[in-house]
């Protein structure tokens, strides 16, 4: 399954700046990838994962914005159509990332 956070914050204050920080700080911290920005992306394997997953967003929320957080199954997200650009190559986005080398 797939975890997808999609975040509108505000950044005209300093105190709006520091919030958007530690919020995208907070995602790559547990495993996220920035799919564009303001939208960012995590496998995780099972549904136990997935409630830990929100959990984590849910506490690092900041007080003012959007944040919108949907999952898929690994179908749903394989049948994604690119209509102008391409997957980033250099992002392992598979389960090949779980592999302990």
């Amino acid at each position: 399954m797939r975890v997808l956070v999609f975040f509108d914050l505000p950044v005209q204050t300093s105190e709006d700046m520091k919030n958007y920080r530690l919020f995208r700080k907070t995602l790559l911290k547990n495993g996220f990838f920035m799919m564009q920005e303001s939208v960012y992306c995590r496998m995780v394997l099972n549904q136990s994962v997935e409630k830990n997953v929100i959990h984590t967003i849910r506490k690092a929320k900041p007080p003012a914005g959007l944040v919108q957080i949907l999952t898929v199954t690994e179908k749903q997200f394989s049948k994604m159509e690119f209509l102008v650009g391409k997957p980033d190559e250099e992002v392992i986005d598979t389960d090949e990332r779980l592999v302990i080398l």
